[in-house]
């Protein structure tokens, strides 16, 4: 599964490779939906920059990222056009509501095409067991923006795992057969 659950983003060397590594083809040539929905507040606002960035550090062109806000629904042949699903931070109530109402079956279906998902703070935690009708990838909770004495320590652990996750800023969970991998 080609997901990537994050509390910042492309923070890290290692969390970017990862993301490279999962891309079907060179950057350049890659297809992005940039979904900012969840930035609702000023705070979160003010990260979008930052997210948009990502895509674009690692050589992803502008002119092929769309940036959807998830209030008209989009084909399924035009979402099946593109390689990654970028999901901002903010508020995860609000964006879990959202999706849920227009997109929540064709973005399962774009995860079990192998395409590739990032997730960051809210974008993450839509994926956990936090909520009703979360997105079910964790069967766990997840926090995010975690400090450094409490975050979780990196490793492989059950898909199944029940105990909490706590990510902290630097870290990233991916998905490998029955187990998820905490690294950074």
């Amino acid at each position: 599964m080609n997901v990537i659950l994050t509390s910042c983003g492309l923070e890290t060397k290692r969390i970017e490779k990862a993301f490279m590594d999962m891309l079907p083809n060179s950057p350049s040539e890659i297809k992005a939906i940039f979904i900012p929905t969840a930035a609702i507040s000023p705070d979160a606002i003010d990260v979008l920059p930052k997210c948009l960035h990502d895509l674009l550090k690692c050589g992803i062109k502008r002119e092929n990222i769309f940036v959807y806000d998830l209030y008209d629904a989009l084909t399924d042949e035009t979402i099946n056009s593109y390689d990654v699903i970028y999901l901002c931070g903010g508020d995860p109530g609000y964006l879990l509501r959202r999706i849920n109402k227009k997109f929540r079956e064709q973005l399962l279906h774009f995860i079990a095409l192998g395409k590739t998902v990032i997730g960051v703070s809210a974008g993450s935690i839509i994926f956990a067991n936090d909520m009703p009708d979360h997105l079910g990838l964790l069967k766990c909770g997840l926090d995010v923006h975690c400090n450094d004495e409490i975050r979780e320590k990196p490793g492989r652990y059950s898909k199944d795992r029940q105990e909490r996750i706590k990510l902290g800023n630097t870290q990233a969970i991916s998905f490998e057969g029955d187990s998820i991998i905490i690294f950074e």
